[in-house]
Order: C-alpha cells, then structure tokens, then sequence
C-alpha cells in the first residue's frame, strides 16, 4: 500500500518494501545523500537523522510505513543560504575530519539554533549527545555551532582559508561537500540496473562446515545469484602478511572467527538480499573454541588456523645486559601485571564495496581501504585475473583508524559483478562490521623495572602476551612493535623484552590507533608511577630525570640523532602540573612515543604524480588513503609551498591510473612518505614555471616524485648503530580530575615536528585524546566463545559529547630533517599516554593502582554515560 509524505517541500508518493526503513527508502528509493547509514537499525550514531513534522528524529529506526503523513526535511532541504553558511562555519572552525558524522550533526544544529539562537556548551552537548563522533572528540564542533550560531545572528562571516602553504590554516579538501553529504562515500554510490549484495556470516567461531544449502535464497523473488567458495576463480585465501584469510569458507572447513564469510546474495534491493542471506541454512559440527590465550599455546591446543604450523603467530625479543643482575641491584623494584581490552575501532562509515563491469571486460571497483594497491593485488588474484584487469578507485572513508587495512566485503563484491554481469554494491550492518574486521590486541603485560636512589631507571624485565585472534593480518608487527616500545620514551640501560602474538577463536586484531604502542605504555607508565611512590619522588620530576634526549638510546637499540622534543612537551606542562596541584586537584601525567613510518627493515615508499590538466588545474595523485586525517589538504600545501601556486589548485586523487602502490596508510607514514615525494614532483613543476612555461603550456604533462627509505633495521638485528624507524613523535599528556574524580581536563603537550596545519593538527589530537579516554575508561568489546556480547554502539563505550573534557593542545616542533619540511606525523601519538595519565591521575584521587583497562569501576569511570554492557553471561567468562 503506497504511502504520502511531504519531503523537503515536495509530495512524494512510495509503496514501502518489506522491513524498509525510513533511511533506506530516503537513501535507496529517493536517492537522498546526507542522511547516511552508520548503525541501522540501533539508531545510536545520529547520521541518519532527519526533522520530522519538525522533530529531529534518526530515521534508521524508524520503518517507512510510518512517514504516512508527515513532513520530512533532510539537510537537502534546508534553505540554501543558511545551508551554505553551516557548512562555512564547520569548515572554519575545523569541525570536520572524515566528515561521515557531519551531515546529521549540522541538521541537528540547524534545529538548535532556530531554538536557541545563542546556545550555552552544555546546551550544544545535550544537543548532540545522540551523535557518535569518532574522529574529532567533539570540542572543534562545540566552536563550529558556536561559529554558526554568530554567524546566523549576522555577528561574523565564516569565511574558511581556501588556500595556503605550510603552517597555514587552510580549510579541509572538500570539507563543504563533506559537511552537507554532497561528497559521496561508497555506499552513496548508484547505477542503473545495481543489485545490492549481503553476507551470511558463521554462526560459530569454530565449526566444521558440513553442508550449505542456498536453495532457499536462491528461490526468493528479486534473488538474481547466490555465491559460495564454489564460485571463487582464483586464490580465495587472501592476507595483507599472510594469505590465510578466507573470502569464503569451504564445505568441509572449519571456520576460525564468527567473522568467517560463507555466502553471499546479489538481490534487486537490499531488504531481500538480507533476507535470502539469512534464509541460507549451513550444518555445521560445532567445536569448543579456543578463546583463551594461555590455553591457546599449550602443546596439545587446537590449531586455530591450520595455514600456520601453530597457534604462536610470532615472537619478538629485545635483550640488552643482565636485567636480573641489574634489577637485584636496584635501590628501589616494582613489578606487576597490566591487562588492556579488546577495542572496536567503531568508525562511522561500515564497510562498503561498489564493483561495476566494463564494456572492455574490465572491472572497477570503488574501495574505501587503507591500501587501493592491496586491494586490487588481492582481488585480482581472488578473481583469478592479471592486475591490469581490475581498476580501483579509492572513496575517502568514513573512518578507519587501522580497521580497514585488512580486505573485508572487496573481493565478494566483486565476485557478485564478475558473476552477474552486472553492478553491485555491498555494505556490512554495524553488527557484521563489528564481526568482520580486526581489533585493538587485548595484551597482558608483565613488568619488573627498578631505578637508583635518584629514581634514574636501571633496567626493565617485560613479558607481553597479546591476543591477535583467527588471522594473522598484521598481529606480529603490532606485538613487534609493542616490544620496540615496551620502555616509552625513558633511558633504560639493560632490557629483557618478549612479546607473543598469540592466535585464538576470538575476532582477529590488527592495526588500530597506536598499534601496540598504547597498551605498552599503560603499563610503562604505571611502572614509573609506582617507581616514583617507592622512591619517594614526585612523579613529574621522575619523568624528567629519565625522558630521552638526543644521544639517547630506546628500548629497540636505536640511537636517537634528531628531533626529540619530549623535554619540552614536559616543560609546557609544568605550570598547570603545578597549578593544579596547588589547587588540591588530583592530577596524573604520561609519556609517549610513536614511530613514524614501518620501519623494522621494511623497504618503503612514498610515490606521487603531479599531472596538469587543460583546465588549468593539477591532479595530485597518492597512493596513501585519506580516511579523516587531513593528509588530502597537507599534501595540497606542501605542493603550493614549493611551486607558489595556490593549493587549491592542486586536485587530490587516489586510484590505480598510475602505479603508486606503497601500503598501507599506517604507521603515521601518510605525511612522512607522500609528503616528501609531493614535494620532490613539486620541484620540478616549480622549475618549468620558473623557466617560463605556464600552466595552460605544460597541459598533459606529468610530474613524477618518488622516495624510497630502505636504511631501517630489523628489530634486533646486531648491526652497530642499528635505526628501526625514519622518525619518532613524543607526547606528554596531563589528566586533571574534580573534586568528585571525574574527567576535569586535559592538556596535551606533542612534539610534531613542523605544525602543517595548525587547526587540522589540534583536531587530530583532540580527537586522538577522546580515543584515548575511551580506552582508560569506558571502552571494550568482550566476547564469550568467540563472539562479540556487545554490538551496541552505547555498550562498546566511546565517549559522547557531555563526557568529553576540555582538551588544551600544546604543539611542540623539534624540526624532523627526514620529514617534509620537518613534519612528521601526528596521528597515532595523541592516545599513547592518555590510558597512563587517567591512572595516575585517579591514583592520586583515591591510592587505587588500577592495572586493567577500561577503568570502569573508576570515580571517572563510574561518570561516563556509555559503556554498560547488558549481558547475563558474568564478566569472568569474558574474553
């Protein structure tokens, strides 16, 4: 039965699909774009949201019957002057990183402001407390409703920097279009005659695959093909390390994950090809997982996945000196055990894939991974076609933070094209996400560490014990690197490190923020706050004796030549250590480091084409992903600061037109390689300008700037001055708690290197600092036999706006002479220290040393609106 509704103005006339809802009929049916689909139907993430009859409500929940009548306005039909002027404030205020959030949170602040014209903080917070924003930690957009509510008021004219060179507040790339959903992700995209795909995940973390019976779905009318590992023409084992990661799971397999795919349906629309996804019936034989990681490496444990000999993916081990010898003549020992969790990443944009044919029996396919190289390597091979074959064009992402390094849906999408001649788009739920792709490693970690009488440091005895689950994706470097860490930014003479990756039933874990680095810390820096209790010392001076300098050697064995500016990133938060000590406040501070660049011997690149196009513009190609960190914008800057053009006439573009291929984006290396390959095709563009020609002459021509770093060393490796990265980054973060224990403020002190682009670099930090307090305090994904208890977007625990504090950013710049113009790189170091900082600075409210994250049971804890998981099963048997 159709149904009537008025929709920004206009009357609209739809018959509703079976279990439609509202957004997927204003998405699907009526190829609206600002509301976007971040959790249906949990309705927890507020990107959907919608007015209607003048209420804003998240449309995800809501089923399309019930817009019988009512009147319905998108951001689209907002009035055009006032939508322009949002988005102008947005981008002036710098309240937008990946930009998938935006749209609903600037409808939202369009209906505040028409109800309160000059809103307060806490009436901006409550506003928006709906909306999950995981990239900016939701300060920069309190300034940009603020920006607009004076804006609207006739107060100010937001008028965002269009261009600029380096250290320069130029606005984000496209950064309009993205605050009013007209740049589109992949799940956007639309073609004549598309089928939209769904996945059948396991049932079981482990269980042999006896038979699948697709007969049901392949029944359903608007079913047009189902696919099984039957189907697969090439390779169907993939892997970004190892290929031992199933695109499908075999009849007579044993799945390894509840992640595991093990069909797939192409239908007319996206309601029946869930529902004939769900119609598969699979018989399984179930087998008790091994979830638990000290079972996992007894020599009698099931192997987990039997393309690898045994369930200890990897080992890594650093040994300097005696470490017994020199902790028994310690003047003061501390030891103990510290446990971090099991963390989703929760980006706002699930994972989708877009796969088109082409009339020259190509394939296109839209991908929003963190490496198009990659991806096209292993689709090509799960089709069982040359590279050349399959075309892939990088749509910014909504949010990654490591989470989309690994392939996910990419090779079943595009099986479904090749096998139904047709284009096909295919978007995980939120719960299948949350199954699907790998997690921040849960890590036990056992320290013994001493100091002298001066509390100088004299040695540290570390075990870790990391969680990385059914693949191996890339567990061992994030474990490897976790022992490159183990001792932060501290001068520790003798070493004795070993880190395990361990294989298990749970959902595999990979890269995420920080990798591996953050966990170390925590417990790094609870070692010195307990070091600092025994010998009597103030925990910031402590740090200060034993902070790194030039000349100064870290736990991995390499020599520290340059830039290393954790001294002053302490110094700049002594005043207000000291000012809120003298106020009585309970306060904690942290150290951090992060490697910029993989490193560990790993040959890297960073590659670019700068090709002028007729209309006077020059497209700036990049093999690296743009995923909210503004990398698309610095790379505009560094090309306008050497040829002196403005930098918006440089056009970013991300696909395989050119062979760019150099990995993933990870390792904070986006700024480091791209940057310094933009600048060395930049050069030379500059010296054809400077000969005379112009842009309309050099019309066609291409600019090819490529680096290569190949003088890193395997960790361990016994070379006399071995370097095991490019560059480091340094951070020291103060938490300050009030007088009931709850999150105050804090200040984060970072040395960058060069700022690029000041507003951008703050907004990385804050919301890197916002990750962090999730992780001190409130976020968690537990699982029992394998599978995730909690899929709640509430429950998983990232903080929403009325929880996060005020965030005072310091940027230190210790110029980095390997980096672009001495950058080098911020966007994994703002949540190294801040788990560290939480726990001292609650130590110091009530003497409790808490070694276990998230800190829940915490005064800090306890005040944090999300996180309370309602699950029957006890904690005891969580996983």
């Amino acid at each position: 039965m159709a149904i009537h509704f008025e929709l920004n103005g206009t009357r609209q006339e739809v018959e509703p699909r079976e279990g439609e809802s509202l957004l997927s009929l204003l998405r699907d049916r009526l190829g609206l774009s600002s509301p976007k689909n971040g959790c249906e139907p949990q309705g927890q993430c507020g990107c959907c949201l919608a007015l209607i009859d003048g209420q804003p409500k998240t449309t995800c929940t809501i089923p399309a019957q019930r817009a019988d009548g009512k009147a319905i306005v998108t951001l689209e039909g907002v009035p055009e002057e006032e939508r322009r002027l949002l988005a102008r404030s947005f981008v002036a205020a710098a309240g937008l990183q990946c930009g998938f959030c935006i749209p609903g949170i600037v409808l939202r602040t369009h209906h505040l402001l028409a109800q309160s014209p000059d809103p307060s903080r806490e009436e901006i917070a409550k506003a928006l407390d709906v909306h999950l924003c995981r990239c900016t930690g939701y300060l920069k957009l309190f300034e940009a409703v603020e920006l607009a509510a004076r804006a609207l008021r006739g107060e100010v004219d937001p008028q965002p920097l269009a261009a600029g060179g380096v250290g320069e507040a130029v606005a984000r790339h496209q950064g309009e279009a993205l605050a009013l959903g007209e740049r589109p992700y992949v799940d956007d995209l639309r073609r004549e005659g598309m089928l939209f795909g769904a996945v059948h995940l396991s049932a079981h973390a482990r269980a042999t695959v006896r038979a699948i019976d697709t007969r049901a779905a392949e029944a359903m009318e608007g079913v047009v093909r189902v696919a099984t590992a039957a189907d697969v023409p090439g390779e169907r084992f993939h892997g970004l390390l190892h290929q031992d990661w199933p695109g499908f799971v075999a009849v007579g397999e044993t799945t390894r994950c509840v992640g595991d795919v093990l069909a797939v349906v192409a239908a007319r629309d996206p309601q029946t090809a869930r529902r004939a996804a769900a119609a598969i019936a699979v018989d399984y034989e179930v087998h008790p997982p091994v979830v638990d990681v000290h079972e996992a490496m007894r020599p009698d444990a099931p192997r987990v996945n039997d393309r690898h000999p045994g369930n200890l993916l990897s080992i890594s081990k650093i040994v300097l000196g005696d470490a017994e010898a020199a902790l028994r003549g310690s003047a003061h020992r501390v030891e103990g055990t510290w446990r971090t969790q099991r963390i989703e990443h929760a980006f706002l944009e699930p994972e989708a894939a877009f796969a088109e044919p082409r009339e020259d029996g190509t394939l296109y396919l839209a991908t929003q991974g963190q490496g198009i190289f990659d991806d096209r390597r292993q689709v090509a091979a799960f089709l069982g076609v040359p590279e050349a074959e399959v075309f892939v064009e990088l749509f910014p992402n909504g949010g990654a933070f490591g989470g989309k390094e690994d392939l996910s849906i990419q090779p079943q999408t595009a099986l479904l094209a090749r096998l139904t001649g047709r284009p096909v788009k295919l978007t995980l739920t939120r719960e299948q996400s949350i199954r699907m792709h790998p997690k921040r490693h849960p890590i036990e970690l056992r320290y013994e560490a001493g100091c002298d009488a001066e509390g100088r440091l004299t040695a540290v005895r570390a075990r870790l014990i990391g969680d990385t689950g059914a693949y191996a994706s890339v567990g061992e470097k994030v474990l490897r690197r976790a022992a490159g860490h183990a001792c932060g930014p501290y001068r520790v003479p003798t070493l004795d490190v070993e880190a395990a990756a361990v294989m298990t039933n749970n959902p595999p874990c990979g890269a995420m923020r920080g990798f591996g680095v953050n966990q170390a810390s925590f417990a790094m820096e609870g070692v010195l706050d307990a070091l600092a209790e025994a010998a009597g010392l103030d925990p910031f001076e402590l740090r200060r004796r034993n902070v790194v300098e030039v000349g100064d050697t870290l736990t991995s064995g390499q020599r520290l030549e340059k830039s290393v500016g954790i001294g002053e990133c302490l110094e700049r938060l002594r005043p207000a250590y000291e000012a809120a000590r003298a106020a009585g406040k309970a306060v904690g501070v942290a150290c951090g480091i992060k490697n910029s660049g993989i490193g560990n011997g790993a040959v890297e690149h960073g590659r670019t084409r700068l090709r002028v196009e007729a209309d006077g513009t020059v497209a700036l190609y990049n093999g690296f992903t743009e995923m909210g960190q503004g990398l698309s914008t610095l790379l505009q800057q560094f090309a306008a600061e050497v040829t002196g053009l403005p930098s918006s006439r440089f056009v970013p573009r991300t696909d395989t037109s050119f062979e760019l291929g150099c990995g993933q984006t990870t390792g904070s290396r986006g700024t480091l390689l791209s940057g310094r390959a933009v600048i060395a095709a930049a050069e030379q563009l500059r010296d054809d300008l400077a000969a005379g020609a112009t842009l309309e002459s050099l019309a066609g021509k291409t600019y090819r700037g490529e680096i290569e770093i190949t003088d890193t060393h395997p960790l361990g490796k016994k070379v006399e001055r071995p370097k095991t990265h490019t560059t480091y980054g340094f951070a020291a973060q103060l938490v300050i708690l009030d007088a009931e224990g709850r999150l105050e403020k804090v200040v984060a002190a970072h040395d960058v290197g060069r700022v690029v682009n000041p507003d951008l670099c703050v907004g990385q930090i804050q919301g890197a600092v916002h990750m962090g307090l999730g992780h001190a305090l409130s976020e968690e994904l537990p699982c029992v036999d394998g599978m995730p208890i909690a899929t709640r977007l509430r429950e998983i625990g990232v903080l929403r706006a009325r929880d996060m504090p005020e965030v005072e950013v310091h940027l230190v710049e210790a110029h980095e002479p390997e980096g672009p113009f001495g950058a080098k790189g911020v966007g994994e170091i703002g949540l190294v220290p801040t788990a560290g900082a939480v726990a001292a600075a609650l130590f110091a409210f009530d003497g409790v040393r808490r070694r276990t994250l998230p800190m829940k049971d915490s005064p800090a804890g306890r005040a944090i609106t999300v996180g309370r998981i309602r699950a029957r099963i006890p904690r005891e048997e969580w996983r």
